[in-house]
């Protein structure tokens, strides 16, 4: 996987010293998120290089734009991007684990966005490279304990987004009910027409009412994009 620094059209991401690259899953959630609310306040859990974060500052005019990473070296890169972006005095990153960090600040202001790319691979294979099993495994983050804590984060109107495999999305769906959390919109994502659905962004809301639920297809054929997906991330990917 490539080192090299990833060029968005608005921002530059180092990425060197991440062991989870810039990927598409990361690209189409910051794209797709809503921002029909107008959050002032957004939390991206898992910042990894600070991708997420960094599209949230180009698409809002939110003031406070956190974001939370474990891993250290993680946590010092995304900084570092932060910084060397246009909206440094608006984003700012926790060094720390989501529990900890949901012990301290559920009492505080909640947030109007939380958003998140979580590590989802639950199988029993470890790569045996212990940052990049942290960065996607779902031991270091379970379901559960991401859509419970976002749940004690969240303001009482606010949007909870995340993308994880389709085969996971029943199962947060449940989870979320538990917490009081329902979804607002689902997104179901393919590769090609023909393909088997992979992925599911969903929406949650503390709002119990009936789903808008879609359909995207990123390819067409190998490297030639549906004009959809094209829309949704044309603000970023310099070839689009």
């Amino acid at each position: 996987m490539s080192k090299a620094p990833f060029k968005f059209k608005q921002f530059t991401i180092e990425q060197d010293r991440c062991a989870m690259k810039i990927g598409t899953d990361g690209v189409l959630i910051g794209a797709w998120s809503s921002l029909d609310h107008y959050p002032e306040s957004i939390l991206d859990i898992g910042t990894g290089t600070g991708l997420i974060a960094l599209m949230m500052a180009q698409r809002s005019d939110a003031s406070l734009i956190d974001a939370l990473e474990i891993e250290e070296n993680a946590y010092e890169q995304a900084v570092e991007n932060f910084e060397n972006s246009d909206w440094g005095d608006r984003l700012f990153c926790y060094h720390a684990g989501f529990d900890e960090f949901v012990d301290e600040m559920q009492d505080e202001e909640k947030y109007d966005l939380i958003i998140s790319n979580p590590p989802f691979y639950s199988e029993d294979y470890k790569s045996g490279e212990s940052n990049r099993d942290r960065a996607r495994f779902a031991d270091a983050l379970p379901l559960p304990e991401l859509i419970e804590g976002a749940s004690l984060l969240l303001s009482k109107n606010g949007h909870f987004d995340m993308i994880l495999p389709f085969s996971e999305e029943e199962k947060a769906l449940k989870v979320g009910e538990n917490f009081g959390l329902f979804p607002r919109k689902i997104t179901r994502v393919k590769g090609t027409e023909d393909s088997p659905i992979k992925r599911s962004l969903i929406s949650f809301e503390f709002k119990n009412i009936a789903p808008d639920i879609d359909e995207l297809v990123l390819e067409i054929s190998r490297h030639n994009y549906t004009p959809e997906f094209k829309e949704l991330v044309k603000d970023f990917y310099l070839k689009l």
